[in-house]
């Protein structure tokens, strides 16, 4: 990448007011929220709603003004899809306020925390570990370690120093520096390299993928299906086109699964609503139902089980240095050192301020495991983890840091040596250690063992020393052994084998992720540093910490913003109960779908007519899955969600809509016996429909609950009062004796014989299973 600066900023002051003001702005289009405008065209303009208008002018033509009663429920249905979603935005934008990407820039002599899209031109950037690079610009003091691989694909971190470009999308691993800014906007290298950032794959969705299968589905057939019914009554009797027209349009409206994808995005918008009342903001709306289905859960151990706070509780001098004197060699360091993780924050706080001049450093990386820094007179002393220091360790040495892992401390070695370039590993002699302990987190072990009650593994990943991990993750009360990553070959076993993963690479991190998910496991992964970033965008699920890097917290599906690993049941919980109540409503919904393209296909090859008028079936639609579908799905069932949607789905859904088809073709065969009219014959075939909606209710309703309870009264009272009061409206007339006592026989028998197609369908699909 070839950058050159223009017009060189001071360094030391950047830019003033008035430079801001001539500059060109870092334009940022938040393509994650949709405007008010977006959110209407897109619930307006949809190609259902271009059907069912279609087809209300098809029933103006006819005059019967009263099967219009759809249009009416189709816009009402958009209006609500439409309120429920600007209401959604106005709450999760706010929340996203809180989740700005910030840069720190240096304006008037003084460092200023801005949105990224405020950055312009020439502006002096203050980049540090963690921060994700939004613009194209040219280092020109410091020194940092660049994370490219969403631009490259390579994961090796990259030196940057004077005269380096640093380049948008990548993050800083390690180091500080002070960098111009050369382009921005859409003029950078890549200006869409944020959005790719982010997730450069489509979250993985059954539900969404379900749910896009049967609109393509009911998409292709309902059009050639329609006409070919529209065209062979016609062709039977000319004279009756208008009732040719109301027959068409009715069997067509049943097929249109509409209400199933208002339902869907109502539900999972309401869930986002939810989270966002507990401070977690959801950047990826379909990652609640992948959260429902988690069944492995990754946890980075700094940071997640623990505050992210560290503190130094012990040096040991192995008796060659003194504590005094191990805290005047740690001061200079660190005083040094541009690192500030976590461990360096703890070092600092223990030894305050070091006066000594250095000629170099190497800032800490989790490639390397260490940092070193060369003082005057070529004195070089590193810190870090043993194994990475020196060539050759000592048993004596190891059983020491052994002994202190297994107080659940982080052991670092304090050496002195040579190095040789970029390499610190050498024959370097140690002089001391120092003991670092994390502070785990408030009610850690409570919410640990509610992912052990709902079956969800738990795994702990660590960049540390595994004994050091053991001892937290066992004072956390997670269950299983631990292991060294230094020492695995094969992944695909030890992810099987163990729970607790020390000396873990950013690479391995992300390489554990795959072969839990290539083994049929559905992942999430929690983090709060660079070194996650590339697991996380892996995951089935990410979820950052609030306080974590500007990289983690782009990549992760949701942000907790307030830390509060706590909220992880509730979150989980949450997931759940969205899946669940969509799975169980959507059965309601996809019952009208099937009998009204099986009815339909039997219209074309043997009925002269469809049995049912569009208002008929907005009465089916209603009582049966429109108010139900939707009281369901705000009811809270917390089961781990497991198997096919659409297997579980159509699998509800299959003996409602079966029974449906027999009863108008057993109906249908009685015609001649029972001397029915084309009005007795839609009459009886209205009733039936409508009890049977009501009786599949009951079976997805069971079992029962004060609210399921009262919904079924109320849709009881509902079809009473719609035979009785409103049949005129609904075109229903009266029926003989033994027409009624025919209805009477197919209503006593029909729960019997939903009940035993259930058990079938169940039966079926649990041996498929």
């Amino acid at each position: 990448m070839n950058l050159k600066i223009a017009r060189h900023t001071n360094i030391k002051t950047g830019l003033s007011d008035e430079d801001v003001l001539r500059s060109q702005p870092n334009v940022y289009e938040d393509k994650n929220s949709r405007s008010y405008k977006q959110i209407i065209h897109d619930n307006f303009y949809t190609l259902f709603n271009a059907i069912n208008l279609v087809l209300g002018l098809m029933v103006f033509i006819t005059g019967a003004y009263r099967n219009m009663m759809f249009v009416g429920l189709v816009f009402l249905n958009t209006v609500i899809g439409i309120i429920q979603e600007i209401r959604s935005k106005k709450i999760l934008d706010n929340l996203a306020l809180l989740n700005q990407q910030k840069a720190n820039v240096l304006r008037n002599g003084k460092i200023k925390s801005i949105p990224v899209e405020k950055i312009v031109r020439n502006d002096i950037l203050m980049v540090k570990t963690g921060d994700q690079i939004s613009v194209d610009a040219i280092v020109v003091d410091g020194q940092v370690e660049c994370n490219e691989s969403i631009l490259t694909g390579e994961s090796d971190s990259i030196i940057k120093q004077y005269g380096d470009p640093l380049m948008s999308g990548s993050f800083v691993v390690s180091g500080q520096a002070k960098a111009q800014v050369v382009k921005v906007g859409a003029d950078t290298y890549s200006h869409s390299i944020l959005e790719s950032a982010k997730r450069e794959k489509q979250y993985p969705s059954e539900l969404r993928d379900s749910i896009n299968s049967i609109i393509r589905f009911s998409t292709i057939v309902l059009i050639p299906t329609g006409s070919i019914m529209l065209i062979k009554q016609l062709m039977e009797n000319t004279s009756q086109w208008r009732s040719a027209i109301l027959s068409t349009v009715a069997g067509v409206i049943g097929m249109i699964p509409e209400g199933l994808v208002l339902l869907t995005s109502t539900a999972l918008a309401m869930g986002a609503v939810k989270l966002a009342r507990k401070q977690v903001l959801v950047q990826e709306l379909y990652c609640i139902e992948t959260l429902a289905r988690v069944d492995t859960l990754c946890l980075d151990k700094t940071g997640t089980i623990t505050q992210g706070k560290m503190k130094v509780v012990l040096t040991d001098g192995l008796g060659k240095t003194s504590d005094e004197e191990m805290r005047y060699i740690l001061a200079n360091m660190y005083s040094c050192l541009d690192d500030d993780n976590a461990t360096a924050q703890a070092i600092r706080a223990y030894t305050g301020k070091g006066d000594a001049r250095c000629i170099r450093t190497i800032p800490f990386s989790s490639s390397r495991k260490a940092s070193a820094v060369v003082f005057e007179g070529n004195r070089t002393y590193m810190t870090g983890a043993y194994s990475f220091i020196v060539n050759q360790q000592e048993n004596w040495i190891n059983e020491r840091i052994e002994s202190y892992a297994q107080q659940g401390m982080r052991v670092l070695v304090l050496a002195k040596g040579r190095i040789m370039g970029d390499q610190i590993r050498g024959n370097n002699e140690v002089i001391g250690l120092i003991g670092i302990q994390d502070v785990l987190r408030p009610n850690i072990r409570r919410t640990l063992q509610y992912f052990y009650k709902q079956n969800v593994h738990v795994k702990i990943i660590s960049g540390d020393d595994p004994r050091t991990v053991a001892a937290i993750a066992q004072k956390a009360g997670v269950k299983g052994r631990a292991v060294d990553m230094t020492t695995v070959k094969d992944i695909d076993q030890a992810v099987q084998t163990y729970s607790i993963f020390g000396r873990v690479t950013p690479e391995q991190k992300k390489q554990m992720v795959l072969s839990l998910q290539k083994q049929g496991h559905t992942v999430a992964m929690t983090g709060d540093g660079v070194n996650d970033v590339m697991a996380l965008k892996e995951a089935d699920c990410s979820i950052a910490m609030g306080s974590g890097s500007e990289a983690t917290k782009g990549v992760a599906s949701l942000v907790l913003l307030k830390d509060q690993f706590r909220a992880m049941p509730s979150i989980l919980r949450e997931g759940r109960i969205v899946i669940n109540n969509i799975q169980r409503s959507a059965s309601l919904f996809l019952v009208k779908t099937m009998f009204s393209f099986g009815l339909s296909l039997i219209t074309i090859f043997w009925f002269s007519a469809y049995p049912f008028k569009p208002i008929q079936l907005s009465l089916v639609s209603l009582l049966g899955t429109g108010i139900p579908g939707f009281v369901l799905a705000l009811e809270p069932n917390e089961e781990r969600v497991t198997g096919h949607f659409l297997q579980h789905v159509f699998g509800r859904a299959m003996p409602g809509a079966i029974m449906v088809i027999l009863s108008v073709v057993f109906a249908n065969l009685f015609r001649q016996p029972l001397q029915m009219s084309d009005a007795q014959f839609s009459t009886i075939c209205t009733i039936i429909a409508s009890w049977n909606s009501l009786c599949v209710l009951y079976t997805v309703c069971t079992p029962m609950t004060q609210l399921r309870k009262l919904l079924l009264i109320c849709m009881f009272a509902g079809l009473v009062i719609g035979l009785t009061v409103f049949h005129s409206l609904l075109y229903l007339v009266g029926l003989t004796f033994w027409q009624g006592i025919y209805v009477a026989c197919n209503l006593a028998i029909i729960p019997d014989c939903l009940l035993l197609m259930k058990k079938a369908v169940d039966k079926t699909i649990l041996r498929n299973a």
